[in-house]
C-alpha cells in the first residue's frame, strides 16, 4: 500500500508539473490575446446594447434598437439598407474566396512541380503585389478601369459595361480588385500542403480505376485540406470586412460593412450602432467558419 500511495503522488506530482510548465509557455500568450483581443471584443459588445449620445458618444440606457435598427427596423418602418449591405459583404466575400481558390489551386500545384531553381522565383512573382502598397494598387486598378483604357475597351467588346464608360465605380471592378489583392493568401498555403503531398496515393487509386475526379477527391484533396482551409479563412475573414477596394473601386454603389462601420465610427458619431454592426459580422463569419471547418473534417485523412 504505502508504495502504491509514493506511485500515486509521484503521478500526481509529474501532472502538476507538466501543467505549470505549460502554464509558463502559454501564459504571456493568453495574456496578450486577453488585452489585445478579448477585452477590446467584450467591449464592442457591450458598448452595442448601449445608446448614442446627443452629442455622440455613448450612454444608457441599454437597449436593442441598434440590432433592430440593423435588422431593417427602425423608427420609419421597414428599411434593407443594412440587411442588403450585410449580405452583400458575405456575398462579395465568399465570391472572392472561391475565386482566389479557382485561380491559386492550379497555380499550387504548378509551382510545387516545378525543380527546385525555379521555386524560389515563383513564390517571389506571387508575393511581389505586397511589395506596392494597397492603396496604390486600387488607384492603378482605376486607371485601368478608366474609359478608353485597353482592359476597358476589351471588356466592353465581350458585352461588359457601356461603350465608352468606365468599369468603375461597381461590384464587378470591387471584386476584381479583391481578387487579386488576396490571392497570394491563398496560393501560399495551398503550395505548403501540396508540397508535402504523397503522389504514391494519387498513383494507387489510378492504379484501382478512380477516374481524375475521383483520384483528387479521394486522394489528394485530403492531404491538401489544411491548407485549403487556411487559404480560404485568411481571404475570407478580410474580404467579408474590406474598406479600401470598396470605397475606391465600389463607390456609393457598393458599399460594404467596412464602410458602414467606418462612417458610423467617424462621421456619424453612432459607436453603439457601428459595434452592433461589427458584433453581428463577427457571428456570422464564425457560424460560416464553423460550417466550414465541420465540412471538412469529412475530409480527413485516415491513418
Amino acid at each position: 500500500m504505502p508504495e502504491k500511495r509514493q506511485m500515486h503522488l509521484g503521478q500526481q506530482l509529474t501532472r502538476a508539473g507538466r501543467w505549470s510548465r505549460a502554464g509558463i509557455t502559454s501564459g504571456p500568450a493568453a495574456l496578450w490575446l486577453g488585452i489585445f483581443l478579448a477585452l477590446p471584443l467584450a467591449a464592442i459588445l457591450a458598448i452595442s446594447f448601449l445608446t448614442r449620445g446627443e452629442y455622440g458618444g455613448v450612454e444608457l440606457p441599454f437597449t436593442f434598437d441598434s440590432y433592430k435598427r440593423l435588422a431593417g427596423f427602425g423608427e420609419l418602418g421597414f428599411d434593407s439598407l443594412y440587411p442588403v449591405v450585410l449580405g452583400r459583404s458575405l456575398a462579395l466575400g465568399m465570391a472572392t474566396a472561391v475565386l482566389c481558390l479557382a485561380a491559386a489551386l492550379p497555380l499550387a500545384f504548378f509551382i510545387a512541380r516545378l525543380s527546385e531553381k525555379y521555386k524560389g522565383a515563383a513564390l517571389t512573382l506571387v508575393v511581389i503585389p505586397f511589395w506596392t502598397n494597397l492603396l496604390i494598387r486600387t488607384y492603378a486598378w482605376q486607371i485601368l478601369f478608366s474609359p478608353n483604357r485597353w482592359l476597358t475597351v476589351a471588356a466592353h467588346s465581350l458585352g461588359i459595361g457601356t461603350a465608352g464608360e468606365a468599369l468603375y465605380p461597381g461590384t464587378l471592378a470591387v471584386l476584381t480588385g479583391m481578387v487579386c489583392d488576396f490571392l497570394p493568401f491563398m496560393v501560399l498555403p495551398l503550395y505548403a500542403s501540396v508540397e508535402k503531398m504523397d503522389w504514391t496515393l494519387a498513383e494507387a487509386a489510378a492504379d484501382l480505376g478512380a477516374d481524375r475526379w475521383r483520384v483528387f477527391r479521394h486522394a489528394l484533396l485530403p492531404q491538401i485540406w489544411p491548407g485549403l482551409g487556411a487559404g480560404f479563412i485568411l481571404v475570407f475573414l478580410p474580404a467579408t470586412g474590406q474598406f479600401v477596394i470598396p470605397d475606391l473601386l465600389g463607390g456609393a454603389k457598393t458599399a460594404m460593412l467596412g464602410n458602414v462601420i467606418q462612417q458610423q465610427f467617424a462621421s456619424s458619431r453612432d459607436w453603439p450602432f457601428g459595434s452592433a454592426i461589427a458584433a453581428v459580422a463577427l457571428l456570422l463569419v464564425l457560424v460560416g467558419l464553423a460550417i466550414f471547418q465541420r465540412k471538412g473534417s469529412k475530409h480527413e485523412v485516415l491513418p
